[in-house]
């Protein structure tokens, strides 16, 4: 006969309470129990004392017997130092993020490692201007004009055409 120290539900709905009991595996869950041995209370502070109640002694007993103990139980038990206190089980593998997560990831790396190295350049840039002198600081300003007259004259292009299409719908109709 296999044992477990296991929780069995009790209380209203939303209102949980929990027994500790030592029950055969094959009985439901708030069926049929040998014995309780303490009680669980969740909606109590984790400092209050009555959360978790304990019958060290039988469950010392239950466990020489050969019960074992639920994760949750077993918790439980580590807390009060009736039995070592197990390791928190991870699965890395299901954490792992899926593969468009992990080239998303990748991306946004990629992306601060250019952020971080155009933000050395540019405190890089205004140190070599200063040795160089006023001859590059003085061609820079007049690119920039440049650059944004270059656009002006695109935009003044695509008014153009815009304005005579509906002339030309006019010619049509009439």
């Amino acid at each position: 006969m296999g044992l477990k120290i296991r929780l069995s539900r009790g209380g209203a709905k939303k209102r949980p309470y929990y027994r500790v009991v030592v029950a055969d595996v094959r009985s439901p869950r708030d069926g049929r129990f040998i014995e309780r041995l303490g009680t669980y209370n969740p909606l109590l502070p984790k400092t209050d004392p009555k959360r978790v109640t304990l019958n060290e002694e039988r469950i010392r007993h239950w466990l020489g017997h050969g019960a074992v103990p639920t994760d949750r139980v077993a918790r439980f038990l580590g807390a009060a130092e009736i039995i070592p206190m197990p390791a928190q089980r991870n699965n890395p593998e299901k954490a792992k993020p899926k593969a468009k997560a992990q080239e998303r990831m990748q991306a946004e790396k990629d992306a601060a490692v250019a952020a971080k190295e155009a933000a050395k350049e540019a405190a890089a840039a205004p140190a070599e201007e200063a040795k160089t002198g006023e001859a590059a600081a003085e061609e820079a300003p007049a690119e920039e004009v440049k650059a944004e007259e270059a656009p002006a004259a695109e935009a003044k292009v695509e008014e153009a055409p815009a304005e005579e299409a509906p002339a030309e719908e006019a010619k049509a109709e009439g």
